[in-house]
């Protein structure tokens, strides 16, 4: 006891804790700061030593509802008083059924909605698919280059990036296929991708045989590329002309990341099944399909399921999410902190060549660097400079990007707003260190 005691004490320190991290744990599981967390509340973190940041990553935009929201903690307290596990296909627990009832209520068109839960994301992806093959016994699937959705085989397989997510773990899933995602500072038009599909259609894929086409509101990690204005609509339109299942990835941009609590609420489509995980749990793991029921009610009974799947413990969490995005009305502060955010980063533009875009959606937000102002050379280096000059100041970011290029900002929605003042304050002199 006393030896593990000393042992404890001598490694309180995060240089002390990486030792033995990078002693026991997996080299392929990234750090994306070389720091281990004391406690966290709401948009601030205290690492072991003592030092407190600023947290602009929010767990990869998980707890929207902020670290420990008061709600979430008091539903995982009462949860685990009564019981932590059963497997919902053993024994059924009212939780599940109270957040599939939401859920379906809160998923947008008129469409009769069914519900289920995994425990992440990448689950939730595979899931959507399983259900659109088995509806409408097709095989093929389209994604967009750049999206991700996952680490899984077929995740793996739809995600639109190789490098790190796909180097040396072939063969992938076959019958996927990728086309450009639009964005206007990349080149790309509406049109373009839009042609491409077709491209597809006549030289790679008959549309007949495809089953779904996968898509982000605004892609994630490939950039916080928001659609553009007709671009999921012409996507509903295509889905429908050629009998494909529209899937919505709002894994990220769900729960109000976007400023609506779906984010395709924004460009007014329903598509026939949406996946969620992030910021649906609160910081627990639980993720969700939801969607049409007459295309989910394709698959017979024992299709779907997992052990784990919407676990009590999370389902409460969840539950209580979604109390706090009502009653906070944390969807219309997800707007407000997009303009601040946007409007101090085009300050800071006007003074750095080197930011070469400015965009987002509700609160995600992201800014793009590329050397001297050209948009044809990314600035990858200056970007990771800055993330690990922020961290030094007492600000925690993240890079995103087809090229890493670019710093995502994904604030708690509950984020006092003097602290994402701060926040910006720091981001701020950070960049001025390392582009001056």
């Amino acid at each position: 006891m006393g030896n593990t005691v000393t042992m404890l004490t001598a490694a309180s320190t995060n240089d002390s804790w990486m030792k033995r991290r990078h002693a026991a744990v997996a080299r392929a599981v990234g750090n994306a700061h070389a720091l281990f967390a004391a406690r966290a509340d709401n948009a601030e973190l205290w690492d072991v030593e003592g030092r407190r940041y600023l947290d602009f990553c929010a767990g990869i935009a998980v707890v929207n509802t902020g670290h420990r929201h008061p709600k979430v903690m008091a539903a995982l307290a009462a949860q685990a008083e009564r019981f932590t596990h059963t497997c919902f296909q053993v024994v059924a627990y009212d939780g599940y059924v109270q957040l599939a009832e939401r859920l379906c209520q809160l998923a947008p068109g008129a469409s009769p909605k069914k519900a289920f839960f995994m425990s992440t994301g990448a689950e939730a992806i595979e899931n959507a698919v399983k259900i659109a093959r088995h509806a409408t016994g097709r095989d093929a699937v389209i994604a967009f280059e750049g999206a991700f959705h996952g680490r899984t085989q077929l995740g793996m397989a739809l995600t639109g990036k190789v490098a790190p997510y796909k180097l040396g773990f072939g063969p992938l899933g076959a019958d996927i296929y990728h086309v450009p995602f639009p964005s206007a500072v990349h080149g790309v038009s509406v049109d373009d991708s839009l042609r491409a599909i077709q491209r597809l259609f006549r030289y790679h894929v008959d549309p007949a045989r495809v089953a779904a086409l996968l898509v982000e509101p605004v892609q994630g990690e490939g950039g916080y590329l928001p659609a553009p204005p007709g671009f999921l609509a012409a996507l509903r339109a295509l889905c429908d002309q050629h009998g494909m299942v529209f899937i919505a990835d709002e894994i990220q941009t769900g729960i109000g990341r976007a400023g609506k609590l779906f984010a395709v609420e924004h460009f007014g489509v329903e598509p026939d099944l949406i996946t969620l995980a992030k910021g649906l749990g609160g910081g627990t793991p639980i993720s969700a399909v939801v969607g049409k029921a007459g295309i989910i009610d394709q698959v017979p009974a024992g299709g779907l399921g997992s052990t784990y799947a919407g676990h009590p413990l999370a389902c409460a969490a969840a539950l209580a999410v979604l109390d706090a995005m009502e009653s906070e009305n944390l969807c219309a502060r997800s707007l407000q902190l997009g303009e601040r955010l946007r409007a101090r980063l085009g300050d800071m533009a006007r003074q750095h060549r080197s930011i070469g875009d400015i965009r987002g959606l509700g609160a995600m937000t992201a800014v793009e660097f590329f050397k001297g102002g050209d948009k044809t050379q990314p600035a990858t280096e200056l970007a990771a400079a800055l993330k690990t000059e922020a961290a030094r100041r007492g600000l925690l970011l993240l890079t995103c990007g087809s090229f890493g290029n670019a710093i995502r900002v994904m604030v708690p929605l509950t984020i006092p707003f003097d602290q994402l003042d701060e926040g910006l304050d720091i981001f701020a002199q950070a960049l001025a260190a390392v582009d001056a």
